[in-house]
């Protein structure tokens, strides 16, 4: 009875001891994550084993880890770190001796090509990292004094690796050079230093799989923005549109790119769908008609004297394009007071110089040119202006009240063209109204635009010499014709 406590207390001893191995097991175990493999329970057990069995766990100061660790491979012992191997590589330590072979650090740093680093170093590819880090190590140990002649031998990523002797001595892995062999000797393992890296075949091909995917993808990826076509914007997402509400942009902006895409259907008059600002275009042409000089007149006509000026910016501002004809203040003072004072007529003259088309000087001596002659229609339905060639440029109008093309591309914004003449133009009916009225009331003529004065109606010689035989006898009054 008297041994008893003792071996109480001897049972006790040895169980705070057995504890407390196992709490410095716990406090040396490592704490970075590890990769699921099968080893990993077969290793717990084993250190498990070592510490029932009193014989301590983890890998020795002397490893051939710890020295890869501690070499000058800088680069290759980053890339385990990355690749979470240490675990990995522990237990391979741990079961058997291991041979790495060591690329140098240029071969990594400088010599690899960047985009096959980049592959390397994406998280989505780290089974391919792993992969070709451990296609470096072989499960058993071959140093220098027993190389191979030459065989294949399994690496730690289950693809063979050959070893050769060369004639000469040297040592070859695969297509790589041994430079420094038996660089790191271990009770557990050899490291081997080589010219380059090992790339197994199965981390190509997946290489190579990803190139490709990205050079042929050309798809937009989801939320990419969109640009607008017709602003060159980015496009905006449109707020939600509640059933029953109206459109969020109306039916005629996008019939209407614009005027710097194309131009937009002219819909008519009075329709109240506006696709460009008219109104700013007059006015900026009336401006440029005021600071070109010699075009007063016109300019305060189409402002002052008629209501025009809103008329057009109305027409263009709902589709329509001009080309005004526009008579210079030499050719507008020939007009008398009675041509002007009559009800509708500064409209009428205008209408007859406006043409629903756009036309440059070049366009237009461009068509005289090629068809000798051609008819404009005007505004001032259903007169027409004809236009021919005379002297190198465009002659518009026939006869006396012709006026040539003096003062071209005035003013061109695409919409609305303005081209100086430098005569006023009248239809060929007010020309011929004299053949349709009586001698009683003489009808005035459409006046010459070639610096004469007004031309009078001229009696023919029968007339003349009957009326000079009646004031002979005295009866000169009583004929109409006379007087």
């Amino acid at each position: 009875m008297a041994g008893a406590p003792a071996y109480t207390g001897a049972a006790v001893v040895l169980l705070l001891f057995v504890l407390a191995i196992s709490g410095s097991a716990a406090d040396t175990s490592p704490e970075e994550p590890t990769l699921p493999s099968s080893s990993a329970s077969a290793a717990a057990v084993d250190a498990a084993t070592a510490v029932v069995n009193g014989s301590g766990a983890g890998i020795s100061s002397n490893s051939v880890l710890v020295a890869l660790l501690d070499s000058h491979y800088t680069e290759l012992s980053e890339l385990v770190e990355k690749a979470l191997l240490l675990q990995t590589l522990e237990d391979a330590v741990g079961r058997h001796n291991v041979t790495i072979f060591a690329p140098r650090n240029e071969a990594l740093e400088r010599d690899l090509d960047p985009e096959f680093k980049r592959f390397l170093l994406e998280p989505r590819n780290l089974k391919s990292l792993q992969s070709l880090l451990l296609f470096h190590v072989l499960p058993s140990r071959h140093p220098a004094a027993s190389w191979p002649a030459s065989a294949a031998h399994p690496t730690l990523s289950g693809e063979d690796l050959e070893l050769a002797a060369g004639s000469n001595g040297s040592m070859r892995v695969a297509h790589a050079s041994v430079t420094r062999p038996d660089a790191v000797l271990r009770p557990d393992g050899v490291i081997h230093g080589i010219e380059r890296l090992l790339v197994p075949r199965s981390v190509q091909e997946d290489f190579n799989r990803r190139r490709s995917l990205a050079a042929i993808s050309a798809v937009l990826p989801t939320g990419a923005p969109e640009v607008d076509p017709r602003t060159h914007r980015l496009k905006k997402p449109a707020p939600p549109v509640l059933p029953g509400a109206p459109p969020v942009l109306p039916v005629w902006d996008a019939m209407a790119p614009g005027p710097s895409i194309a131009p937009a259907p002219a819909p008519g008059p009075n329709s109240g769908k506006l696709h460009f600002d008219g109104h700013s275009q007059v006015k900026d042409f009336i401006q440029t008609l005021v600071l070109y000089g010699g075009y007063n007149e016109l300019a305060d006509i189409l402002v002052n004297l008629t209501s025009l000026a809103t008329e057009m910016g109305r027409l263009v501002s709902e589709g329509y394009v001009l080309t005004v004809l526009a008579p210079n203040d030499e050719a507008m003072a020939r007009l008398t007071t009675d041509q002007l004072s009559e009800p509708g007529s500064p409209e009428n003259i205008l209408y007859y110089h406006m043409i629903p088309e756009y036309q440059t000087e070049e366009s237009m001596y461009n068509a005289v040119r090629r068809f000798g002659k051609v008819r404009y229609d005007t505004l001032r339905l259903p007169h027409k202006v004809v236009a021919r060639e005379a002297d190198g440029s465009v002659k518009f109008g026939q006869g006396e009240g012709s006026a040539y093309l003096f003062d071209p591309d005035i003013y061109t914004d695409g919409r609305i063209s303005v081209q100086g003449i430098d005569a006023v133009l009248l239809p060929e009916d007010d020309t011929k109204k004299t053949s349709t009225t009586t001698p009683a009331a003489p009808v005035r003529k459409a006046p010459a635009v070639t610096g004469k004065s007004k031309n009078k109606l001229r009696r023919g010689k029968l007339m003349e010499a009957t009326c000079h035989m009646a004031g002979i006898f005295g009866q000169r009054s009583r004929l109409t014709s006379c007087q």
